[in-house]
């Protein structure tokens, strides 16, 4: 897809070990300073991505705190959870999934956004899928 010029690594690949800190306030920030890590590093073509899901009604939480919403361990179901009891009795459940990309490219950085729109359910339904998966349709 993107020809013979282009290669693509993993951070494994490459040997990247370390975790990059997310303590920035946007999406934005957390994506590009991931890939200005990388890039100055390695002095390589990078991108990186952030990923939060925003509740319209309760002001886009938990966004950039997503993986984190319930505590500092990551727990994808405490997290739903937290979620589900935030809602109890809320009819407007609209929500979204969006994705920020930061992309450093010949020295120029570019931002990306993707966003895929729906609503929280009322409870988990299944467990495929990772995060907030078995609460969004």
């Amino acid at each position: 897809m993107l020809g013979p010029d282009f290669q693509l690594f993993s951070l494994d690949d490459i040997g990247y070990q370390s975790e990059i800190p997310e303590n920035h306030k946007t999406l934005e920030d957390n994506a590009t300073e991931k890939a200005r890590c990388i890039y100055m590093k390695y002095k390589i073509d990078t991108f990186a991505d952030d990923t939060g899901l925003e509740i319209g009604v309760l002001n886009g939480e938990p966004g950039v705190f997503s993986a984190r919403y319930a505590g500092k361990e990551k727990n994808s179901n405490a997290n739903m959870d937290k979620v589900l009891k935030k809602l109890h009795g809320v009819r407007n459940r609209n929500a979204q999934f969006r994705t920020v990309i930061s992309l450093i490219y010949r020295g120029k950085e570019i931002l990306f956004e993707g966003i895929v729109k729906g609503n929280i359910l009322e409870r988990k339904h299944g467990n495929s899928g990772f995060g907030y998966d078995p609460i969004f349709q």
